[in-house]
């Protein structure tokens, strides 16, 4: 029962910081990039923390990992609400990314613990859990969040995990199969090398360009890292990843979808709140509460499809239900992708509801398939691996999100220089005709250095950047109000 309840308070905390983000940008002055890294960092130590506590589960017990990934998260926990800078946020957040790694090792204590013919069920139950923490973060910790900051979700959480942490080192019970061997230190270091330098150059990517220099180094160095990581697994005597878990039909097929299902779902995620709380024209004007709200239906969808799936799969098998699923996400995340503005509040609602039941069959078919499909003597590092594409898709999903939504928050203008009064600095307002989509947004001259000579074209047109106040209430610019 302990490992069925421990989603609800993850997902609490982290289903109110989604429709939080903006708020966290007004405050530290931060971009859509950057602010993304409050996601991406969680997502980006939690992939290596996965696999490393997986495979230390396999090795000293999954009790003893799961108990340290459980005290780090709280920790971050702890941290997050006093963080008095962006960077100490991050760092909080990266503290809760590494205690992700009670997901994979409580899976692997549940198909342990419980016979075989339960195993679907209590997976069932435990992914319903994940959609009741979020059907009470998002009206609860919506209103919190709004009436007296995102902060005061975390203080309101802290408690609960130290008590989480208390009756699980209390309750659980040490996995009686253990796999001693050594851990692969290079592999790891190879592993945070891949991960972290292809978030870089994908979240970096609209300030120095996708062609720069830095950026492509960033993605070289992500193929490189990957490329040696492989190398180095099918050599060493205790891989971190072993490359016959990889090859594994059913592994390879699940981590695959997994990885899929979680790009889709977070990047869906970032861009729906923003979505909802952008100005008319490009959104809905929406409050963090209101947003929480409209979120709220595709909780619910979760809280009920996941178990009764689960009862299902006993009887009818898991193959249908991933099909089901992959369905069901791919006609939703479609849908969503033609207009979203136009096609109306509650359209928007009804798909992303589609695509959450979707993501959710999926999940609950997927880790069951997996579990049944390795040893238990591996299955700590297994369903760790498992996790890692998952991490993968959920970070480079608001990574690439916030990317494409810095990219199109810029928009730039063109207007003679020669014989009129020129842009020579961010500090000068002018009016300027805009087209009809920016026509009610404010906006900020970031032109950068003399536009008299670098940006400039040979026939004396001066190039300006301009930003949109609603995206950055915090730029001290001289800013533009459009007529």
């Amino acid at each position: 029962m302990l490992l069925v309840t421990l989603p609800i308070l993850v997902m609490y905390t982290e289903a109110v910081l989604i429709p939080s983000l903006p708020a966290i940008q007004r405050q530290f002055h931060v971009s859509p990039s950057d602010v993304s890294w409050v996601l991406t960092i969680y997502l980006l130590t939690g992939t290596i923390s996965v696999a490393l506590m997986g495979k230390l589960g396999d090795m000293y017990g999954k009790k003893k990992l799961f108990l340290i990934a459980l005290a780090v998260y709280t920790l971050g926990v702890t941290f997050a609400g006093f963080a008095p800078t962006f960077h100490a946020l991050l760092l909080a957040r990266a503290l809760q990314g590494i205690g992700m790694a009670i997901f994979p090792l409580g899976f692997t204590i549940v198909r342990e613990e419980f016979p075989p013919r339960m195993v679907p069920q209590v997976q069932g139950m435990i992914s319903a859990m994940f959609g009741v923490g979020i059907v009470v973060a998002l009206p609860l910790g919506s209103y919190i969040a709004e009436n007296y900051g995102w902060e005061l979700t975390y203080h309101t959480v802290a408690p609960f995990a130290i008590l989480m942490l208390v009756l699980s080192a209390r309750v659980l019970r040490e996995s009686r199969y253990i796999n001693p061997g050594k851990l692969d230190v290079p592999g790891a270091v190879l592993l945070s090398l891949f991960a972290a330098s292809g978030l870089v150059a994908v979240t970096r990517a609209p300030d120095t360009g996708l062609t720069a220099p830095s950026t492509l180094a960033m993605f070289a160095l992500s193929l490189a890292s990957l490329t040696l990581l492989i190398v180095r697994e099918l050599k060493t005597d205790n891989p971190l990843i072993p490359v016959s878990l990889l090859t594994s039909r059913n592994v390879l097929i699940t981590n695959l979808w997994i990885f899929l299902a979680g790009f889709a779902v977070q990047m869906m995620n970032q861009a729906i709140t923003y979505l909802f709380q952008m100005q008319p024209p490009y959104g809905y004007s929406k409050t963090i509460l209101e947003s929480g709200l409209l979120m709220t239906p595709s909780a619910i969808a979760m809280l009920f499809i996941a178990p009764l799936v689960g009862r299902a799969m006993t009887r009818i098998g898991v193959k249908p239900f991933i099909q089901l699923g992959a369905l069901l996400a791919i006609i939703g995340l479609v849908a969503l992708s033609y207009d979203p503005v136009s096609i109306g509040l509650w359209k928007i609602v009804s798909l992303v509801v589609l695509v959450s039941t979707g993501i959710s069959v999926l999940n609950v078919s997927l880790i069951n398939i997996l579990v049944f499909s390795v040893g238990r003597r591996v299955m700590g590092i297994a369903t760790g691996l498992n996790s890692l594409f998952r991490n993968l898709g959920a970070a480079w999903g608001p990574a690439v999100a916030g990317t494409l939504m810095s990219m199109y928050s810029h928009v730039f203008y063109s207007y003679s220089a020669p014989g009129q009064p020129g842009i020579h600095t961010c500090t000068e307002s002018r009016s300027l005709p805009l087209p009809v989509p920016a026509r009610n947004s404010t906006l900020c001259c970031l032109a950068r250095g003399d536009p008299s000579s670098k940006g400039s074209s040979p026939d004396g047109l001066a190039h300006a950047s301009f930003l949109r106040l609603d995206l950055y209430p915090h730029k001290s610019l001289g800013c533009v109000a459009p007529r």
